[in-house]
């Protein structure tokens, strides 16, 4: 599927050399990252998207399946300086965001100083954050939203880029805070890390009980990733591409105008940030493949990580074991393709 209405370029032979860079950039990245990494092809291309758009993302798995490790792989590839916070229920926001402390100067005065915390790093790993109370959840919100954090009514800038990835696990809901629909809709994408298959399996557990050290390459800077977003954003998009992506969106709604597979599962909808969320995952896809615009397929290939979390169901859903993967699955076949700008 193509758009005959979309830019067939970018703006200058400067932006095409950047395409072309950040597209050789993404593919010695993912190269690297598999030398530790085993498979997870999607899941590693969904981290690599999230980066390129400045995104937050939602990674969920059972325990075991790397999470930790592949965000950890992901900063050291890139060069970029990693900090993860194990959430639990005692965790204050002044632990994440960091305290001013009393300490004395050369003159024997005392006075306030700031110490960060880990909240200033590039790439933030937010372990199991549906363990931590609300009040620390909103602080990791600001710094998300704002890339900024406020203690003790001083405001601090975080360093850039600036990534959170947090981490839920599915299995263990007991003594849980879970994140408010409001918090959940400022992440991008959800990433669902699945099991292996049985030979992928058998490779990690040779390659991980036999010696090795790992070196990697820094094929892509902090200052490469800052241009890749700023070149993302630049990708144009035809109009019939972004209001198939805002169809989408309105589908999932309940309402008088849904279908009746939406009114029936369904208790909310996607927001505005889903369609948004579509287009600049789009524009990042497209760079990725060598492409200039965005296509259909790029829109319907992040259907599920952009709405999964959004598209919120009701308890008829949960009884009958209905999942946001399978009323999205309905959806990508309900919302037709729009006929203007096809070809």
């Amino acid at each position: 599927m193509a758009v005959s209405d979309a830019h067939p370029s970018l703006e200058s032979s400067d932006d095409i050399a950047h395409a072309d860079r950040l597209r050789a950039g993404c593919a010695q990245v993912s190269s690297e990252l598999h030398k530790l990494i085993v498979g997870q092809e999607k899941v590693v291309e969904l981290v690599l998207l999230s980066i390129l758009t400045g995104g937050n993302s939602l990674v969920i798995g059972v325990p075991g399946l790397a999470k930790t490790l592949l965000i950890n792989t992901v900063a050291r590839v890139l060069d970029l300086k990693f900090q993860r916070v194990q959430f639990t229920p005692d965790l204050m926001p002044s632990d994440i965001t960091g305290t001013e402390i009393i300490q004395e100067d050369g003159d024997g005065r005392r006075r306030l100083t700031f110490m960060p915390g880990p909240l200033f790093a590039n790439i933030v790993l937010a372990d199991e954050i549906n363990r931590t109370p609300p009040k620390t959840q909103a602080a990791l919100l600001e710094a998300m939203q704002e890339h900024r954090i406020t203690v003790q009514g001083r405001t601090y800038t975080l360093d850039e880029p600036f990534f959170v990835f947090a981490t839920q696990n599915p299995i263990e809901l007991e003594g849980t805070y879970p994140l408010p629909e409001a918090q959940l809709d400022r992440f991008m994408f959800e990433i669902v890390i699945d099991y292996l298959s049985e030979d992928q399996e058998v490779k990690v557990v040779l390659e991980t009980t036999a010696n090795a050290d790992h070196t990697f390459s820094h094929a892509v800077t902090g200052a490469d990733i800052r241009g890749f977003q700023r070149l993302v954003r630049s990708v144009p998009v035809a109009e019939a591409v972004a209001r198939y992506a805002v169809h989408l969106a309105r589908a999932s709604r309940p309402g008088p105008q849904a279908a009746d597979f939406v009114n029936k599962w369904v208790s909310y909808g996607a927001s505005t940030r889903a369609p948004q969320h579509l287009i600049l995952g789009g524009k990042a896809r497209a760079l990725m493949q060598g492409r200039y615009h965005v296509g259909f397929e790029d829109i319907r290939a992040l259907a599920n990580p952009v709405l999964r979390h959004r598209v919120l169901t009701n308890f008829v859903a949960q009884s009958e074991r209905v999942t946001s993967d399978r009323i999205i699955a309905q959806l990508l076949d309900h919302v037709p393709l729009p006929r203007s700008g096809m070809r």
